[in-house]
């Protein structure tokens, strides 16, 4: 032990006299600190402090393995506040990675940064810059990764893009951008494409018809392939008429609209002759009947069930004349051919609460042919209808073992609902804090293994196949499943919703899981979803809730960062302590695994985003954990996971 520590020393006294004996230039040490003294931020970075006396040691900063040169400058979420200041970054010529993201800039992009001519990765999404997306972006020609998307930029999509003969993935989602598409044909390389959610119009470039409809989705004025709206067909140039020609069309007109008015007038005298022929007949009837109530109905053999009387807007559930084709129960996705029920049948159901959380009520609905359904009824949702059903009809295009589909959703001004399939094992959260101290049986090793491989593979499906977010990663959206198939053990539930709602407030977020770069719920990131999958890990592992403020479901009601917790407690040295103590009174020898799993944990759980691996690599890494004995993705899996469409960095 003392030669070990001898030994550790001596390391640390080489690295600490090499950091100092090279140090990038002072014009680059210079550019970085009126890059901060210039733009205003809301905590310290360090940068002046006696810890960190070379540049390369600096929070964000990164060198060459020389020290001779900055090369990469990662600083997202940090709070940067203001206007992106020129004249500072662009002096950092052997500059090849530039993040930013998550912060809250504003103005345009410098031109400086177009200098930088072996810049290959520039992250600016998720701040407030504004003008147009410069056309001087063409001048980084070893640039392969753009992400500007979630800004304010406007004005048209700059036709110098397609100079980006390396460009790998371009993001310009979330914009206010106008004008048709460029063609980018020489973009051969492309693998990521979205430019959803903007003011764009025209036909999509075939060239770029190979992307799914999300990377289009949210332009109204957008047609062609891939979407479901086609492009008129352009029509000739009109040429004069002649006299005879006019006098032929006013004539059609006029008959015509004298054809409409008589059948018109015919309908109108059938339909009243048809109301006072059944009238007699069925006035007594219809005013003798009750009117039947509206709504969910209790179940009588239900312990704690709900007869929704607070669903003063039920009776609006029901369509109205006139409103058939809109106000009704939409299906989705291959799988809601099981289903045979429509609107009636669903508002006739008994109804049981599952649970209540910060996006809506769950119910479980028993229909009167035996079928039994989860139901969800959404609160708090902002967004449009047409918005709503494109998230809906994408959602219902994921088919998944490991992802609970969504089957069916209704969209009305007053109610919005979603139905999915029911499990009736219930929540991870409910097996691992729900019966403590009640003399069930805790959940033991395998099964823990086996839900943790299940949400990994959920999540990297979701991913890498569909290019989507989950947003909101807790053990109570992992339900599990009855029976002794591993890879059928447990999916993940509520994806790909936070886009819908309005903003939270802060008190009602799952503070516990939610990465500390995320400002803004609503605008999760493929990190920020492995960061939440880490604590989940944690969470399966140590048996301890992450709360944020509010009590958790074992009653502890205190807050925890589970993540900085365990950190803790492993720098003691003292890991033994970090698991749960039932599994450790189970036994089982499991020992090495739960060590695994705790190290992919940490590694998703890192405070710097960009120190995350990625999905898929997070699940490779799950299953290599006990050799494969709880399951491993199949190889029709693994190829259909291909290229994200929306990744982010």
């Amino acid at each position: 032990m003392a030669a070990l520590q001898t030994a550790a020393l001596l390391l640390l006294l080489v690295l600490a006299v090499a950091s100092e004996a090279a140090e990038p230039p002072q014009q680059e040490r210079t550019a970085l600190q009126e890059f901060l003294l210039g733009t205003p931020h809301e905590r310290s970075l360090g940068w002046n402090s006696p810890s960190a006396p070379s540049a390369c040691l600096w929070f964000g900063v990164t060198c060459d393995a020389a020290n001779a040169t900055v090369v990469a400058v990662r600083l997202p979420g940090v709070g940067l506040v203001g206007d992106f200041p020129a004249g500072t970054l662009g002096k950092l010529t052997s500059l090849h990675t530039l993040s930013l993201r998550s912060n809250r800039l504003f103005g345009a992009v410098p031109g400086d940064i177009f200098s930088l001519l072996n810049l290959h990765s520039l992250y600016l999404q998720n701040n407030r810059l504004s003008g147009a997306v410069p056309p001087e972006l063409a001048g980084l020609t070893a640039l392969r990764h753009l992400a500007l998307y979630d800004n304010e930029f406007s004005g048209e999509i700059p036709a110098a893009l397609d100079g980006l003969a390396e460009l790998r993935s371009i993001r310009l989602d979330g914009n206010r951008l106008s004008g048709s598409i460029p063609s980018l044909s020489g973009l051969r390389r492309l693998e990521v494409f979205n430019v959803s959610e903007n003011q764009l119009d025209g036909a999509i470039p075939a060239f770029l018809a190979r992307f799914p409809p999300e990377s289009f989705a949210g332009n109204p004025g957008l047609c062609g392939e891939p979407l479901d709206s086609p492009c008129p067909v352009s029509s000739r140039k009109k040429k004069g008429l002649s006299g005879a020609a006019i006098a032929a069309i006013a004539v059609g007109a006029a008959a015509a609209a004298l054809l409409a008015l008589v059948l018109l007038v015919l309908c109108f005298v059938r339909r009243r002759r048809d109301a006072a022929a059944t009238g007699d007949n069925n006035g007594n009837k219809a005013t003798s009947t009750p009117t039947q109530d509206r709504g969910f109905t209790p179940s009588p053999v239900s312990g704690e069930m709900t007869d929704l009387a607070d669903l003063t807007s039920s009776k609006d559930l029901v369509p109205s004349a006139g409103e058939t084709t809109t106000r009704r129960l939409v299906f989705v996705g291959a799988g809601a051919g099981g289903y045979s029920f429509d609107l009636e049948d669903l508002l006739r159901a008994s109804a049981e609460v599952l649970g209540k959380g910060s996006a809506g009520t769950t119910y479980r609905a028993v229909l009167e042919d035996g079928a039994t359904v989860v139901v969800k009824r959404l609160k708090d949702v902002v967004a449009a209808r047409r918005e709503f059903a494109s998230a809906l009809e994408a959602l219902g295009r994921v088919e998944h073992r490991n992802l609970l589909p969504v089957r069916a959703y209704y969209f009305s001004k007053d109610e919005k609902l979603l139905v999915a399939d029911y499990l009736p094992a219930g929540s991870l959260a409910a097996a691992l804090h729900g019966s403590r101290g009640s003399g069930q049986t805790p959940m033991d090793w395998d099964a823990r293994a086996r839900a943790a491989l299940c949400a990994a593979r959920g999540m990297a499906h979701l991913h890498a196949a569909h290019g989507l977010v989950h947003g909101d990663v807790k053990s109570s959206n992992l339900l599990l499943r009855h029976g002794g198939d591993p890879d059928n053990a447990a999916a993940l539930s509520d994806y790909s919703l936070q886009h819908l709602f309005a903003p939270l407030p802060p008190s009602a977020r799952a503070g516990g899981y939610h990465a500390l770069e995320l400002v803004d719920p609503r605008r999760p990131t493929f990190s920020s979803d492995v960061y939440s999958l880490g604590v989940l890990f944690l969470e399966i592992l140590t048996g301890k809730c992450p709360a944020s403020g509010t009590a958790g479901v074992d009653g502890g009601g205190v807050a925890l960062d589970l993540p900085r917790w365990v950190q803790s407690v492993v720098r003691e040295e003292w890991t033994a302590e970090v698991f749960d103590q039932e599994l450790v009174r189970l036994g089982g020898g499991a020992e090495e695994e739960m060590v695994a799993l705790l190290q992919v944990a940490m590694a998703c759980a890192a405070t710097m985003p960009d120190a995350r691996p990625e999905a898929t690599e997070v699940l490779k890494r799950v299953e290599e954990i006990g050799g494969g004995r709880h399951g491993r993705a199949t190889t029709e899996e693994e190829g259909s996971w291909g290229t994200p469409t929306g990744a982010s960095p």
